[in-house]
């Protein structure tokens, strides 16, 4: 819960209706189309239902900014994100993708029928949308209340299993095939990365593989976000907290506009691009 201040809640409900009036109008002129064109047996072509699913992005867009301007406009902000934001409003409105590379690159990681931890899950987006498909089980924990409550509401499937947990002191036992570990690793510190990393390495079977997220810090010296606690510099940088736990380690980066990405692969067996993938060819 979070106190509204007058001005916001003026702002965005103007916003809001505005959309909506767009969306009511074209929904309105499609629906007279298609009842003109079925009674009278006429043709109809595309556009008007193409300006209705504008108007329905709009309307979405709309609605997903309410949402990230509550979220991170007004205290306290989260440490977790709804990645339906970026789906239904960043991803075109900033024409920015690079939040679809963590589920990309982290599906070039997973064991057939994989059986997958995911730690500091956040929202579930990416178990859902990228990791589940590929699983046999996930079993997905985020350390926040709301986060698990969102995601086990908007991102379930029967393959995923939702938990509340805090990886540096109650990190699920057993033995998995992947590791996920996506935007997370810059919330600890470096001592807490150490044992996490150890826990981490006893989870994982022989050919197990840790992959994840992260990104280098601003050139200032400045965090992107005041929770994160341990930023990188570099790839080297991070592969130095991967090293002392794995026998093969690569980390790669991805650089836009506005970010600075960082991806990892650590295992003691083969990971995706070694000279011999079997997922790959090179000639």
């Amino acid at each position: 819960m979070k106190q509204i201040p007058p001005e916001f809640a003026k702002a965005l409900t103007g916003h809001l209706l505005g959309a909506s009036n767009i969306y009511i109008a074209a929904a309105q002129k499609a629906i007279d189309a298609l009842q003109g064109a079925g009674a009278q047996g006429m043709q109809m072509d595309s556009s008007v239902l193409a300006e209705l699913t504008s108007a329905a992005r709009a309307l979405s867009g709309a609605v997903h900014g309410a949402k990230f301007a509550y979220d991170w406009q007004l205290h306290p902000t989260p440490e977790w994100f709804d990645h339906y934001i970026d789906q239904h409003l960043q991803f075109r409105r900033d024409q920015n993708s690079y939040w679809v590379e963590r589920g990309v690159y982290g599906i070039l990681a997973l064991s057939p029928q994989a059986d997958v931890l995911e730690l500091c899950c956040g929202d579930g987006f990416n178990a859902f949308h990228f990791y589940a498909p590929f699983c046999a089980k996930m079993t997905c924990v985020d350390f926040e209340e709301e986060a698990i409550r969102h995601a086990s509401t908007y991102n379930a499937a029967p393959n995923i299993t939702h938990l509340q947990a805090d990886i540096r002191t109650d990190m699920p036992e057993g033995r998995f095939t992947n590791i996920i570990w996506d935007a997370a690793i810059e919330h600890f510190t470096e001592e807490e990365i150490a044992a996490i990393m150890a826990g981490i390495k006893a989870r994982l079977g022989t050919e197990g593989i840790l992959s994840g997220h992260t990104l280098v810090e601003r050139g200032d010296g400045s965090k992107h976000l005041h929770q994160h606690e341990r930023e990188f510099t570099s790839m080297a940088d991070l592969a130095s907290f991967l090293t002392p736990y794995f026998a093969n380690v690569r980390v790669f980066e991805t650089i836009h506009p506005a970010r600075h990405n960082l991806y990892f692969y650590a295992s003691d067996s083969g990971l995706p691009f070694d000279a011999d993938w079997k997922h790959g060819l090179r000639s």
